[in-house]
């Protein structure tokens, strides 16, 4: 039995396998290949694409999909091996995850990191302790990475651009308000240098590099794909010759869980908002990002408007990746 907690589980002929799946599910989307088969889908946090994309995927396939919010129209779930659960958490993780296995055939969790602790949140241990209990295929739907997310990502710039190796990809950090999750980041990270792809990561100053992890790990991937990475802190170097602008926003790791002391950093780089003047300094540069998008904070009316704008293909993408993933992890058929 496999997982799919993360795509560097996954070897790059696996993932192209499923996207290649993805691209037929794309012509052809109702078959019975998941008839009476099931997916229980658990929320910590909110969702839009992940929840209808899951929901309605399944649902294709002739199967159904069973949402549950713990803490909300579920037991809240405590996680940790060895809790003395005197909090508000009803259910712990053995129990939930047990009873979903012989209810369901998948079971998909969403649960952002706690932003207290990175030492403790980058370790990712609450998918991997439902994977632990779990009998049946667990599906990552976003934790300290988004791999579903950058396999709608990949699907999209595979229908784009045909071959993506050697192709100039830009992760840039944006402007927000507040500390985000370097999900996304992470996995985009991973799954560009993954397929070949030269990557530069755009961000302020060195505060706002990613995990070691998922750096160390980027760069195996792409000397082994043949790609490359590449940090920069230079807004119109990074752009230059750009075939691809991926833009996130994600917190500066040392101020982890101390917000107000990150605010006082992040707040001189509005400017790394991506706008019209920036897209021009690419090579006719496609631009995406994983909504939801704040206008005009990340990304301007003009470029979110743009033909060059593929963010709303990648969010439709989830449903077809996601449907060859379930398939994948049934072993179904089409």
């Amino acid at each position: 039995m496999k997982h799919f907690l993360t795509t560097s589980d996954w070897s790059r002929e696996e993932l192209d396998s499923m996207l290649q799946l993805a691209a037929e599910l794309k012509k052809t989307p109702l078959n019975s290949s998941l008839k009476g088969r099931s997916i229980a889908l658990l929320f910590l946090n909110p969702s839009l694409r992940t929840r209808t994309s899951f929901d309605l995927g399944m649902q294709q396939l002739g199967g159904i999909a069973i949402v549950l919010q713990p803490g909300k129209d579920a037991w809240g779930l405590e996680f940790k091996t060895g809790a003395v659960m005197d909090g508000d958490a009803e259910e712990h993780i053995a129990e939930a995850a047990g009873v979903l296995s012989r209810y369901c055939d998948l079971i998909g969790l969403r649960a952002f990191p706690s932003f207290v602790d990175w030492s403790k949140d980058r370790e990712d241990n609450v998918i991997k302790s439902l994977a632990k209990h779990s009998s049946v295929p667990v599906i990552n739907m976003e934790t300290i990475v988004h791999p579903c997310q950058e396999m709608a990502m990949m699907l999209t710039l595979k229908e784009r651009m045909g071959t993506v190796a050697k192709r100039k990809m830009v992760l840039t950090w944006t402007w927000h308000p507040r500390p985000l999750n370097t999900a996304v980041a992470n996995s985009a990270l991973l799954m560009g240098t993954k397929f070949g792809m030269d990557v530069t990561l755009l961000c302020p100053e060195p505060a706002f590099l990613l995990d070691s992890q998922f750096m160390d790990k980027a760069k195996e991937n792409a000397a082994e794909s043949g790609g490359s990475l590449q940090v920069s802190h230079d807004i119109e170097a990074a752009y230059a010759g750009a075939d691809f602008v991926y833009a996130k926003s994600w917190g500066a790791l040392p101020y982890y869980g101390r917000p107000e002391e990150e605010y006082e950093l992040r707040k001189k780089y509005r400017h790394f908002i991506v706008n019209e003047e920036k897209m021009a300094l690419t090579d006719n540069g496609l631009f995406s990002h994983c909504l939801p998008l704040r206008r005009n904070i990340k990304a301007t009316d003009g470029v979110m408007d743009a033909r060059y704008c593929v963010a709303l293909d990648e969010a439709e993408n989830r449903l077809h990746v996601q449907k060859a993933l379930m398939m994948n992890l049934l072993g179904a058929d089409q």
